[in-house]
């Protein structure tokens, strides 16, 4: 009864935990806080374009080094300055050390079958879509791998790394901005996606969902 509380109870604390972090992901990308979402998209933005230059190991020697040189420098002058005046305050980073930083088992576990679920998922769904279940859903895969195609022509990995994070920080706001407008294009783009759709699957034997 204890543990299935106590279960019960970290179950309660991981919803809590991601509820909350999906909505400091939200406020990023909405830009609710302007120093915040500036810091973290130009942070990225710099950490991508040194990708472009150097290699990830010689990107993460860089800031390792660079994290390493603030926290001594820092240290050393906290130590100086309790030096002479003569106190006693401890660690500078103390309250950062006796942060609780280990994962439990329950934890662990649920990370884990989180991660089987999103693989399985996948995995079921490339099959259906390779394996041709639903003729117009592997069209339509087929379709959007052939627009890659020329993407990656055009584009390398971090470019279009690059694309996403710009639009991940700039979508949002226009789309909260102008939604009505960009609702209404949208529904003219559906409909007129769902009518070729629809042609097609007059056309093509076997095409038709077995719904209907």
């Amino acid at each position: 009864m204890q543990a299935s509380t106590m279960a019960a109870a970290d179950s309660t604390k991981m919803e809590g935990f991601w509820s909350n972090w999906k909505c400091k992901v939200m406020e990023l990308l909405y830009w609710r806080n302007l120093k915040q979402s500036g810091l973290v998209f130009g942070s990225l933005l710099l950490l991508l374009f040194s990708l472009t230059q150097f290699s990830v190991v010689s990107v993460m020697a860089y800031l390792a080094l660079a994290t390493l040189s603030a926290t001594i420098s820092f240290r050393v002058y906290k130590s100086v300055l309790q030096a002479v005046q003569k106190t006693d305050e401890g660690h500078p980073f103390k309250a950062y050390l006796e942060v609780e930083m280990s994962l439990s088992h329950d934890q662990m576990q649920k990370y884990a079958e989180n991660a089987q679920y999103y693989i399985n998922s996948t995995l079921k769904e490339l099959r259906r879509l390779f394996l041709v279940q639903d003729l117009v859903d592997s069209l339509k895969f087929a379709v959007l791998m052939w627009l890659l195609t020329y993407l990656g022509a055009l584009f390398n990995g971090l470019t279009l790394l690059i694309m996403v994070v710009v639009s991940m920080f700039s979508m949002p706001v226009v789309y909260e901005k102008y939604q009505a407008q960009i609702d209404q294009y949208l529904n003219l783009i559906r409909t007129q996606v769902n009518s070729v759709v629809g042609k097609i699957q007059e056309k093509i034997p076997g095409a038709k969902r077995k719904a209907e």
